[in-house]
């Protein structure tokens, strides 16, 4: 445990899913007092400190939920004080662009972005008097796409945006970064390809480090960014690509 870290309070969103909860891991271990917020509540919660239930999209759309969701958080983290915000959760609305609703556009706006605006105006005051960072977990979608991924890719491109005037905006009081991975191995994402490990290493191959990232790769440079270490780091999105948006891709 890191004692300059002790009761520093690190707020991370999407707690549940394989970097959510890799991520509680990490700061806990670095001596953060860590509150997750989950959409189900998950059966073992050894790896958080207090853990909320929580719709980003109800956040949104709901004041009232609002006011509960920081009653809880005050509850749960008593005087300690708030010095890391994380916007993990996110949502994944594939589908072409002549089969997207305007209301599958509106959750992702709601959830990818909106929902981590909101919780920056909540805890403003917080990571304000604590020299906090908000750390947003965008995606290398953001820089180049594919098929399918209007909604995710618009919705992620839009949350880079924020972080960049948030940083501006919140000047020297709070920094503000947004971490970027590539395809990570999380148990979402090796369930995926149970019976066609061929085209997992088609897409480790695509990466030019030859794999895909570890979830504690990804832990530990958000909790580097996070860190007295990148005090002067802000406005700035960090790709942990394994050098994938550096290759062209073309038929040659």
């Amino acid at each position: 445990m890191t004692s300059s870290n002790k009761d520093k309070v690190a707020i991370i969103t999407g707690a549940a899913g394989g970097i959510g909860r890799s991520l509680c891991k990490s700061f806990r271990e670095a001596g953060y007092f860590v509150v997750g917020t989950v959409r189900t509540m998950p059966e073992d919660t050894k790896d958080y400190d207090a853990v909320i239930q929580l719709g980003l999209n109800e956040l949104v759309n709901d004041p009232e939920r609002r006011i509960q969701f920081e009653e809880s958080v005050r509850n749960a983290i008593g005087n300690r004080p708030v010095k890391v915000l994380i916007n993990n959760a996110a949502i994944q609305i594939l589908g072409k662009t002549a089969d997207l609703k305007v209301s599958d556009m509106q959750i992702s706006f709601n959830v990818n972005v909106l929902a981590p605006f909101m919780l920056a105006q909540i805890f403003q005051d917080d990571l304000s008097k604590n020299s906090g960072s908000i750390l947003n977990i965008g995606t290398v979608h953001a820089r180049a796409t594919k098929s399918e991924f209007v909604a995710y890719a618009t919705s992620k491109t839009a949350m880079h945006g924020l972080t960049r005037a948030l940083a501006v905006d919140l000047g020297g009081q709070i920094r503000v970064n947004t971490l970027a991975p590539a395809a990570t191995a999380t148990p979402m994402l090796r369930a995926g390809f149970i019976g066609n490990e061929s085209a997992l290493n088609d897409l480790e191959a695509c990466h030019p480090i030859g794999r895909i990232a570890d979830v504690q790769e990804i832990s530990d440079t958000a909790l580097f960014l996070c860190s007295d270490q990148a005090s002067f780091i802000t406005g700035s999105t960090i790709y942990a690509d394994g050098g994938i948006l550096s290759r062209l891709h073309d038929p040659a």
